[in-house]
């Protein structure tokens, strides 16, 4: 499914790209497409369904992306599923897609983790201090842990930054255990 989901999320991106479409419209369209598929079972079935020809699936479709103002790449990009079908796959193209245009526009996705809730100040500094750690620009996601006792910890992909107390607490208790 992987290999699947990530070749319809770099051609898409390509087309995003080389349109100079808005990139967080057209996933916001895309992420509407796939929750009005999670919603209805009808419309899940229809577009699922074999028997069904793909002249009556696209003008469904065709109504859905008039009626909410979708773009025509992005109505593409479905009808290329719903022809494929692969529709089922469209929620992982989406995250595919978003990771895909991540990195091609220079983003990084932070998850940052605090003891407390963190007002607007501290969450634009810590954005900023992850975008000179990361190179990148930065989009944070943020949560609480009251475990964590004081501080932070950041996750950047696979990288973990931890200047928690908790966490340094844990170096000591090894430190003095070695």
């Amino acid at each position: 499914m992987a290999s699947v989901t990530s070749t319809y999320a770099r051609a898409f991106a390509d087309v995003v790209l080389s349109e100079k479409l808005d990139a967080q419209r057209a996933t916001g369209e895309l992420r509407r497409i796939a929750r009005l598929l999670a919603e209805s079972s009808d419309l899940r079935r229809v577009w699922e369904n074999p028997a069904i020809p793909v002249e009556q699936k696209r003008r469904l479709l065709d109504a859905i992306a008039k009626r909410d103002g979708i773009e025509k790449p992005v109505r593409n990009l479905v009808a290329v599923l719903i022809d494929h079908r692969r529709v089922q796959y469209l929620d992982g193209v989406i995250q595919q897609l978003e990771k895909e245009l991540d990195a091609r526009l220079g983003f990084a996705e932070a998850q940052i983790t605090s003891a407390r809730e963190l007002g607007d100040a501290e969450k634009r500094s810590l954005e900023m201090h992850v975008a000179k750690l990361t190179g990148k620009k930065v989009r944070a996601k943020f949560g609480q842990d009251a475990s964590l006792l004081g501080g932070v910890v950041v996750r950047v992909g696979s990288t973990i930054y931890d200047g928690s107390v908790k966490g340094q607490l844990e170096k000591i208790k090894e430190a003095i255990s070695s």
